[in-house]
């Protein structure tokens, strides 16, 4: 039987939401989802997780809840060109949602610099 995940809390929307609007500098409107995870790798059924979604600057984040103080994260621009944090979970959604954060200004700036340096060449 699938394990239930408790929904997110009203301050867990608002830890998300404020490092969102701080990242951008305006309010970004941050999205209820559900989501449907594997909790475990030898998991063969997917768990249905509450969860937030946003986009901007064309890329897409998601970041899920998956048990009590448990969240894991990612981001991605196309469905094959998808960035985790590198850790699996998180127990901390301010962690969680900060570092997400700051992998995807880190790869927003990466890629703007390969496309200078092309446009350049």
């Amino acid at each position: 039987m699938p394990q239930q995940i408790a929904p997110l809390t009203d301050t867990e929307r608002w830890v998300v939401q404020q490092a969102v609007n701080e990242r951008y500098g305006r309010d970004v409107e941050v999205q209820n989802v559900d989501t449907e995870i594997r909790l475990h790798i030898d998991d063969r059924e997917l768990t249905l997780c509450p969860g937030f979604y946003w986009n901007e600057h064309g890329c897409h984040f998601v970041l899920s809840k998956t048990g009590d103080s448990r969240y894991r994260s990612m981001f991605f621009y196309r469905i094959r060109d998808r960035f985790a944090t590198g850790r699996e979970e998180y127990d901390d959604i301010g962690d969680c949602v900060t570092i997400l954060l700051k992998m995807q200004a880190d790869e927003e700036a990466r890629r703007l610099a390969e496309g200078e340096a092309s446009g350049n060449s």
